[in-house]
């Protein structure tokens, strides 16, 4: 990861501004009854919006004019290669089913990562004007109630955890089983939040998030962000999440061990 004397400080400036731009685009479109979605996946419901394009293009435009030497991986328009060694990584509406169903539970996440992976992030909710950003320098929490620093829960046995996913199948059967082997240990299970439930990872709420088939654009942010927290973020075998699959985001080096263990036998 990016060391923080070599953090460049105008990341976090135009993270802001591609952040504050998707906001002004998508808000006009959440809870509206003239929505119109489109869905992606024949034989299943993988609904994408208008609010999803615009924002993307709307942090793209400001890419292109504030850092065109930076590649893009974004998940409504792919890829665009860059020269400067980074890559912004976007989700503009992650939780796309959540913003149909009017809940507040969705967000807009941004990460910059280089070969290393993910070092700085942003899961913006919008609707409730919550931010949370991961640097190198820490990370923090700015909402209408205040700002302040982020940190992950303390070390607590498995039994007293708190575990969210975002689907009860979690991806195939074999995850399932794997996912619910750890549920069935835990004090509190909760389910459907899809980005939030990072964000109270970082936010020292709960402690474990795991999940199955996600994408780049799914976790780069959550990783910086959770990593700058205090937490740990890998695949279900100790690894590198960044690339998505099999992700477990955990509140401390403590609990990700017992719930790794018990993945890691399924």
């Amino acid at each position: 990861m990016t060391a923080l004397n070599t953090f460049d400080p105008d990341i976090r400036r135009v993270a802001h501004l591609m952040a504050d731009a998707a906001r002004a685009v998508i808000l006009p479109y959440f809870r509206s009854t003239s929505l119109l979605t489109d869905n992606k996946l024949a034989g299943g419901y993988d609904p994408v919006t208008e609010a999803d394009r615009a924002a993307e293009r709307a942090m793209r435009t400001i890419l292109d004019t504030e850092r065109p030497a930076d590649a893009i991986l974004g998940e409504e328009y792919g890829n665009k290669d860059g020269t400067s060694g980074l890559t912004w990584v976007l989700d503009p509406i992650d939780g796309t089913r959540g913003f149909v169903s009017g809940t507040p539970t969705w967000g807009v996440l941004i990460a910059v990562s280089d070969d290393a992976g993910p070092f700085y992030g942003i899961i913006d909710q919008p609707y409730i004007g919550e931010r949370f950003e991961g640097a190198p320098d820490g990370a923090r929490l700015t909402s209408p109630h205040g700002s302040h620093d982020l940190k992950t829960r303390a070390a607590r046995i498995l039994s007293e955890a708190i575990v969210f996913t975002t689907f009860p199948e979690v991806g195939t059967p074999k995850d399932a089983v794997a996912f619910q082997a750890v549920s069935a240990q835990a004090k509190l299970t909760r389910y459907g939040m899809d980005c939030y439930a990072y964000a109270l990872v970082a936010a020292g709420q709960i402690d474990l998030v795991i999940e199955a088939q996600l994408q780049p654009y799914d976790v780069h942010a959550p990783i910086a962000v959770i990593h700058a927290a205090g937490g740990i973020v890998t695949d279900w075998q100790g690894g590198p999440a960044h690339h998505g699959g099999r992700v477990i985001a955990a509140a401390n080096a403590t609990i990700h061990a017992e719930a790794l263990a018990i993945l890691k036998d399924h």
